[in-house]
């Protein structure tokens, strides 16, 4: 058999192309839409993690380049590339109309751990770069375990017991919003438009610009693929998950809810949080998960 795409060496290994990903993804969501705006002149820089099951080698289902780089480094290895592409520039070894836009593609072990440093080296440089964080709230690729970005009272494989996760979200947004890039937002694919308008206007600006999309997993969170963008919708509407921006060191809100659901609209559709319903309600702990949503939206809007 000849192989001159990916779908020839999927059908090759007997597979469907892209079954290297788990169905319902929310972050391969995201990254599709990026790809549908920032088009095909582009390089990815992706940590080690789900994405990294995204190609099949030596392909990849983009119009653009890959690099896979260590999950602490791919900050570092944007950098490296980006100045590769000016210094070929200026030398006149590639016309200025072929550039491509550097971006970043990370999980939320990478961001809000491993390449923190990376990063914040990155935005201190003023490097022009996108980066996307997919936040699926775990280490997804190898049985989601606690990350950083765990939220309080999730279930994951190493806190399985008792009343979940007992510690607390980190405020990725507000540690980079410290570095002040030159953008920075927080989207999610199940709002399309507020994604597109945010992606636009990142690429009008120049510098670093930072995203983090939060990635509903139905492997870690436990609930069926089809209900991905119903489950982006609520942690939205609960106000969950807030839709803003940075810019000029002025933080927006792009959407805000007047009559947010109750939390538990968004916790009760996914088995990570079932213990806080049967066998018996824990009141206690849904009250405060409530309540800490209720004094972000009170103190930031």
């Amino acid at each position: 058999m000849t192989i001159h795409n990916i779908k020839d060496l999927a059908n090759y290994h007997n597979l469907a192309p892209g079954t290297s990903m788990c169905a319902g993804c929310g972050g391969l969501e995201t990254v599709k839409l990026f790809c549908d705006i920032l088009g095909s002149n582009i390089v990815f820089v992706n940590a080690a993690g789900c994405m990294t099951l995204l190609s099949i080698y030596p392909f990849t289902p983009f119009n653009g380049s890959w690099l896979y780089t260590a999950m602490a480094s791919a900050s570092a290895g944007a950098q490296g590339i980006r100045d590769a592409l000016d210094i070929l520039i200026k030398k006149g070894k590639l016309p200025a109309s072929e550039d491509l836009k550097v971006v970043v593609l990370t999980g939320d072990g990478s961001a809000y751990g491993m390449g923190l440093s990376a990063a914040s080296a990155a935005m201190d440089r003023g490097l022009d770069f996108y980066y996307l964080c997919y936040d699926n709230e775990g280490y997804g690729n190898t049985g989601h375990q606690d990350s950083a970005a765990t939220p309080h009272g999730a279930k994951t494989a190493t806190s399985a017991a008792g009343a979940g996760f007992p510690g607390r979200k980190k405020d990725l947004f507000s540690i980079w919003a410290a570095h002040d890039p030159a953008y920075l937002a927080t989207v999610i694919a199940a709002e399309p438009l507020d994604l597109a308008k945010k992606v636009e206007k990142a690429m009008a600006i120049k510098g670093p610009k930072m995203f983090i999309t939060l990635a509903p997993c139905p492997t870690g969170w436990y609930f069926e693929p089809h209900l991905t963008v119903n489950i982006g919708k609520l942690a939205v509407q609960t106000g969950i998950w807030p839709l803003k921006e940075y810019i000029s060191r002025k933080v927006t809100h792009t959407k805000i809810i007047k009559e947010r659901l109750p939390v538990e609209e968004y916790l009760k559709t996914q088995g990570r949080f079932k213990h806080l319903f049967t066998p018996e309600r824990n009141d206690e702990l849904l009250i405060e998960i409530q309540k800490s949503v209720d004094q972000y939206w009170t103190s930031e809007v």
